[in-house]
């Protein structure tokens, strides 16, 4: 009888099966509406107050910091992070699935992002430049694969921490980068704040369904693998 239990609740979908996609699906109904308002109004007043706030703090010091974070959210440094994170999961750990996950959530986010510039085709912002960039701005690239890489490095760094002072470290030093990797964007004078903000929203929504249908992967390979072994129902 107990493993007929067993064997029961290892196949049933449990509860929180559908979390990620309760959660993402907002973020995907804020970038509509966000793409939206950025097309009919590429640069609208709310993007320039938000951006001459984040602007007036301007100094010598800081711009120094915002530099290194946008290094630190460049293509090369995020793709040198990844890299090192695979040899880590795969020759190291051995957790070739996690691998796959993490391949998935950064490639993926990366191919959106370059189809949604060329689809949005919004120009940079041309006021108090602090460095230079080339291409669209709509939605950030730093922003999405910010939110692509460290979100996903913590979601698998979550699921090895056991302790609950570790887990909270972990998601204030994620949130922490990926801010001040957006932030550095709007401050730098490369993207307006709605740039920013649709990269989190699309990424956000991209990193939400991958944990969806990764925790589903495993949840059903879990469930094999108990039949596999008697547990039948």
């Amino acid at each position: 009888m107990g493993t007929r239990k067993k064997g029961r609740f290892l196949r049933k979908s449990p509860r929180n099966r559908y979390y990620p996609l309760y959660f993402g699906l907002p973020l995907l109904l804020g970038f509509g509406a966000l793409a939206f308002a950025a097309t009919r109004n590429p640069a609208s007043s709310l993007d320039l107050s938000v951006a001459s706030f984040v602007q007036s703090f301007e100094s010598p010091s800081l711009t120094k910091v915002m530099e290194l974070f946008t290094v630190l959210g460049s293509a090369k440094v995020s793709a040198l992070v990844a890299l090192l994170s695979i040899v880590l999961l795969y020759v190291v750990l051995r957790h070739r699935l996690e691998l796959v996950f993490l391949c998935c959530v950064v490639g993926g986010s990366a191919v959106m992002n370059q189809l949604m510039k060329i689809v949005f085709h919004r120009e940079r912002p041309s006021v108090h430049r602090l460095i230079e960039e080339t291409g669209f701005s709509f939605p950030s690239g730093h922003t999405m694969g910010a939110i692509a890489l460290y979100g996903a490095l913590a979601f698998l760094l979550w699921r090895h921490i056991r302790t609950r002072i570790g887990r909270v470290l972990l998601i204030i030093t994620s949130c922490a980068i990926i801010g001040m990797i957006g932030i550095s964007r709007i401050y730098l004078g490369v993207h307006y704040p709605s740039d920013v903000l649709a990269g989190l929203l699309a990424s956000g929504f991209w990193f939400s369904f991958m944990v969806y249908q990764y925790q589903l992967y495993m949840e059903r390979r879990t469930g094999k693998m108990s039949i596999g072994r008697g547990n039948t129902p």
